[in-house]
């Protein structure tokens, strides 16, 4: 496996980012790989290797770049304390659904345009923060994005204009959404509410809560992290990209 240190022009910038591919050279399916909140660093590395490791070539752009380069968060730095707090503040804000949309689109045009990355459909997943940026993603570029999915994701669904089960009718994708329990970022009444528009989407779905599992639970560093659970996550993540995508083979 090869991890190769890339650069995304963008719209409003450059976006740094991850590239992991087979080592011989082979052109495989194309997945964007999008972080949590915390943003690329070893864990997340891990967990988009694993998944290149299953037959696709990933691209992990840093969703973030406008605030700066990774580390994302200083080392010590808590959500409990102010200054957390304040960078999450100052990370969120910086991502509004019409730059999550232009940078989307950068991001499956580059990737489709890898000499490693095969014709044909492509896939999108992303953790907390990010499960809606998969969701948009999938929705400015139909023609290329046929599976999306959502671990933990929060406020798919709520009451504002700008809310993400808006964007369901111009999505063409196979979607997955797995849920965290007790999640005050997506408690049962917005899951329930969110299920009934992915119905009246009328699209392939699925969507299912991970009993045990609390927010963060997929993510190898999060103190909620849930081994099993996980494992379980990143089967049902290859069993999407697999039937939706095809695989290209093991690297």
């Amino acid at each position: 496996m090869i991890e190769q240190e890339i650069e995304i022009t963008t719209k409003d910038g450059v976006s740094d980012g991850v590239l992991y591919r087979a080592e011989d050279g082979r052109r495989l399916p194309g997945v964007i790989h999008l972080t949590d909140i915390g943003g690329i660093r070893p864990a997340s590395r891990e967990v988009a290797k694993r998944l290149a490791g299953e037959g696709f070539t990933v691209l992990m752009p840093n969703v973030f770049y406008r605030t700066g380069r990774p580390p994302i968060f200083e080392p010590g730095l808590s959500m409990r304390d102010e200054r957390g707090r304040q960078r999450f503040f100052e990370l969120r804000e910086s991502l509004p659904p019409e730059a999550v949309e232009r940078d989307a689109a950068a991001y499956v045009d580059y990737l489709a345009a890898n000499e490693f990355v095969r014709e044909g459909g492509m896939g999108v997943v992303g953790f907390c923060f990010t499960g809606s940026l998969a969701m948009r993603t999938a929705a400015v570029r139909p023609d290329r994005i046929t599976a999306a999915a959502s671990f933990h994701g929060g406020g798919l669904y709520t009451e504002a204009p700008t809310s993400p089960h808006l964007v369901l009718p111009r999505i063409k994708a196979r979607l997955y959404f797995a849920y965290a329990v007790s999640d005050q970022s997506m408690p049962e009444e917005a899951i329930y509410k969110f299920d009934r528009a992915l119905e009246a989407w009328g699209g392939e779905y699925e969507s299912e809560v991970y009993e045990g599992a609390y927010h963060g639970w997929t993510v190898p560093d999060s103190p909620v992290y849930n081994p099993s659970q996980a494992v379980r996550a990143f089967e049902k993540l290859d069993e999407l990209f697999a039937q939706a995508l095809g695989y290209g083979g093991k690297s």
